[in-house]
């Protein structure tokens, strides 16, 4: 198995890497599958959204990432003014001008439908495309997946995904140390004498080369840093109606003012881990530019363990940001390939959970822990996140989701400590921590599975 950095952390928009991001790819996608066939052009094309994505689709923002997808608009590379003022004109026209395929009609009223149905087969989160011609009749149609983190397959792919296909197809490769799971990661490192990043970075070196993996990791924190530091001088309150206000500028303020005082906070530490990780989600909720880390919903806790890793840890360095990034990226792929990422499928577990994981590991690793202690870490800090649920407050991003990110943040620095005192050898392993994971998400009802249809989501209106 094998997923690269750049497949674990992608630069994109919020507030979902799995309802927003992957939809606008997944337009996309289509509009290329278009291009590539042959026979009549389509006079009008339709979308539909199914499972997770109808439920909470519309605080997601999903109708309007699959209008942008339709435009031509990438999440990577999206620019907010001109796609605003693409949407408006959409909404007037209802008409779309695709280079390669001409003009079609698209009424976003009409031609994007929100079906409360029975998800689709695959996965929570199903979308499917149609092209008619001028008659209604189909030309052609193809179903998507966004399985989390802003992944997106369609259902041919899903299907060789969860037959092992892919992973043969990645083997094929050639990447020297294709590890499927915790055990064979540690096995294979004990073998080679290379920590988890050394061998991340020599799989990584098959695709690109050096130069070129050092820049894309520098760009990533670049990203994560520019969010960061907009989300703490950001004011107001946050889009969709909840009122939620923003907090991390207040918070930081008041804790740069108490930094003067006499008698040191003892609490300081959990206060600056939170604040970062808040920071990221509220500009996250806000649509802004982020990093998928694995997912935009779980976008802050890596971030404010790096930071909190570059302010706090003498001597930390470029090279160390590299490596963090490297062995959270190997331990985000082991979950995303046995278990899941995704808050539609298996709760929140699979976001902010595995983002505490991941962080734990990174930071364990730059602070010279062993491999067993990097995958304890890692252990540790996803075990207490069994079994939490994905209930957001209106569909949006917001509640609980902005303060989760800070707990994650929090656990994921003591479960790198409790890793750190430790000699590595432990009762619970990765491997088995992820597998309960995966069947907890399997049991878990889907009301609790980012659908909006229990828990905070349900109750915290009626109170």
């Amino acid at each position: 198995m094998f997923l690269s950095v750049f497949d674990i952390f992608k630069i994109g928009v919020g507030p979902s890497s799995s309802h927003t991001m992957g939809p606008m790819s997944a337009a996309g996608m289509f509009l290329d599958l278009l291009r590539g066939r042959s026979g009549e052009a389509p006079a009008r094309l339709r979308c539909s959204l199914h499972g997770s994505l109808a439920f909470t689709g519309k605080g997601h923002g999903t109708d309007r990432a699959v209008r942008l997808g339709l435009l031509g608009f990438a999440p990577d590379t999206l620019d907010p003014d001109a796609a605003e003022a693409a949407d408006a004109r959409l909404a007037k026209a209802k008409r779309i001008e695709a280079e390669g395929l001409g003009a079609f009609a698209f009424d976003p009223e009409a031609d994007l439908i929100f079906d409360y149905g029975p998800a689709l087969p695959g996965h929570a989160n199903g979308l499917v495309f149609r092209a008619l011609d001028g008659h209604g009749e189909t030309l052609a149609t193809r179903t998507y997946y966004s399985v989390g983190g802003g992944f997106v397959v369609d259902a041919t792919e899903l299907e060789q995904t969860q037959e092992g296909g892919l992973g043969e197809m990645r083997r094929e490769l050639g990447v020297p140390y294709p590890f499927d799971n915790a055990t064979e990661m540690m096995a294979m490192s004990a073998e080679s004498g290379l920590s988890i990043a050394r061998m991340k970075r020599a799989n990584e070196l098959v695709l690109r080369s050096g130069e070129d993996l050092d820049a894309g990791m520098d760009a990533i924190w670049e990203t994560m840093k520019g969010c960061m530091e907009r989300g703490l001088t950001m004011e107001g309150t946050l889009p969709g109606g909840l009122h939620i206000r923003r907090r991390a500028k207040a918070i930081r303020e008041a804790l740069i003012r108490e930094r003067g005082s006499n008698a040191p906070d003892p609490y300081a530490i959990n206060e600056w881990l939170s604040l970062y990780a808040m920071a990221v989600n509220e500009e996250n909720a806000a649509g802004g530019k982020v990093v998928t880390a694995p997912t935009n919903g779980a976008a802050g806790v890596i971030p404010a363990v790096l930071r909190w890793y570059f302010e706090h840890h003498p001597g930390a360095t470029r090279d160390g940001v590299h490596d963090f990034l490297l062995t959270a990226a190997a331990v985000g792929g082991l979950i995303k390939h046995n278990a899941s990422i995704s808050g539609a499928e298996v709760g929140c577990q699979g976001e902010v959970g595995s983002a505490s994981a991941m962080a734990a590991a990174g930071l364990t690793a730059v602070r010279g822990g062993t491999t067993m202690q990097i995958e304890n870490a890692a252990e540790i800090a996803l075990e207490h996140h069994l079994g939490m649920t994905c209930d957001p407050v209106g569909g949006l991003v917001q509640v609980p989701c902005i303060e989760r990110n800070g707990f994650g943040a929090v656990k994921a620095v003591t479960a790198a400590s409790l890793a750190l005192r430790g000699d590595g050898v432990h009762f619970v392993s990765l491997d088995a921590c992820v597998e309960t994971m995966r069947q907890t998400g399997i049991d878990l009802s889907d009301k609790y599975k980012e659908t909006s249809k229990g828990g905070l989501a349900a109750t915290l209106p009626a109170c």
